[in-house]
This record gives C-alpha cells, structure tokens and sequence, in this order.
C-alpha cells in the first residue's frame, strides 16, 4: 500500500517515522512505497492553542490531496498535537486516516492497564490524550509539572534535539506519577518524545504512541 505521511510537525518525528518505516521494510522484506508532505509545526501549535480546528483542518486537506495526487492509499499525521481536529479531519479527507489515537486507545486496553500518566503539550495533558483513552485513567501532572513539561516539549521539537534539562523534567515528572499518582505506565504523549526515551532504561513502562501508530502503518504498508 502506498502511504502518504503529513510530516514536520516536528522534523525529528518525520524523520523517526521515515527511520522506523525503512526498518520495518527491511525486516519484512517488503518494498516501502511512500509519499511524505510538509506541514508547518508553529502554524499547527498556533492552531491548537486557539482551538481553530476548522483552520488546522483545511491545512490537512490541502496536504492529503497533494498525497493523493501523488497516489497515496491512506494518510498518517505524525504528530499528536496534530490530532486535536482528527475527527473532523477524518470526516472530509480525500483519503482514508490512520488514527493514532484510536490506535492507542486499543494498546492500553490490550494491556490491562487501568491508570496511566502522560506527557506532552498542554492540551494533549489536560485533555487526556484528547479524551480517546476509555479503558484506563489518564492522569495529567500537576500544574507546575504540566507547564514545565509543555515548555519543555514545544522547545524540543521545535529544535528536533533534547537537551539534558529537558529530558530530566520528563523523567522527573514521569517518576512522581508514577510513584504520586500511582501510574502503572507513563504515555509518551508527542511524536518527538523519543527523543528523551529512546534507548534509556527507565524504571517504569512506557507506552510510545508513535511507535504503536508506526507499526499500524507498518503493517498496512506490507500489505
């Protein structure tokens, strides 16, 4: 299936999701037909702080007509922020979405898990993952935690690095929920938070939601 991928919000996601895309292909031999468009990520957040989903909406459709043209099958945006409009996204897009929270949604259930913390911008922390986890408790840090997490976040993809300040304010607030809230894992709540996780052996488990939706498409790009 050729895949089409609304990517830059942020550069080091896009390019988590090409890297993680190329390996699955690799490693079930088969051959990666992909098409990818840029989106700009301050326009985005802009969007996603004021709410303006009608704004953000017409961007997306704009972007998955160009991947159609190209001979896209489906569309994947490769951000979370990117999804506070992906219900009415998916209502007028010209090609069939892959929605990351529902994939997510349904990890969790698979897991059994009943309480999970979360990391991200503000309005994915306040809002639970935009209220798409039904089958456990999403809880959010507290009020100087979550504005030290957002700051963090929006400064490290809009720089596509991490530096280490701002990965011990995640692993700091991922541990109080963790030991405070009583979380049983810890959702990575932005597509670039692989960033600050990647290859580091944390103490408690962690659910990448980008990995959950690159391996969705993963699976439908073989098909």
């Amino acid at each position: 299936m050729h895949i089409g991928l609304v990517g830059g919000i942020g550069p080091a996601a896009t390019n988590y999701y090409y890297r993680c895309m190329i390996e699955a292909a690799a490693r079930h031999a088969f051959d990666l037909n992909l098409t990818i468009v840029h989106a700009d990520s301050p326009t985005l957040l802009g969007n996603q702080a004021s709410g303006d989903k009608a704004a953000q909406v017409a961007i997306f459709s704009r972007l998955a007509e160009r991947l159609k043209t190209a001979g896209a099958e489906t569309v994947a945006i490769t951000s979370i922020a990117g999804h506070f409009c992906i219900e009415e996204f998916k209502r007028i897009s010209p090609l069939p979405v892959i929605d990351m929270i529902k994939e997510v949604n349904r990890a969790i259930r698979d897991m059994g898990l009943q309480k999970v913390g979360i990391l991200g911008t503000r309005t994915v922390m306040e809002t639970g993952f935009y209220g798409g986890i039904e089958s456990a408790d999403v809880i959010s840090p507290s009020k100087v935690d979550l504005e030290d997490v957002h700051q963090a976040y929006v400064e490290m993809a809009s720089a596509g690095t991490v530096t280490e300040n701002q990965r011990e304010v995640f692993l700091s607030v991922s541990c109080r929920l963790i030991a405070e809230s009583r979380a049983e894992a810890i959702i990575l709540g932005g597509t670039d938070l692989f960033l600050a996780f990647d290859g580091r052996d944390v103490s408690f488990e962690v659910i990448d939601c980008a990995k959950v939706h690159i391996d969705v498409i993963a699976k439908l790009a073989a098909d």
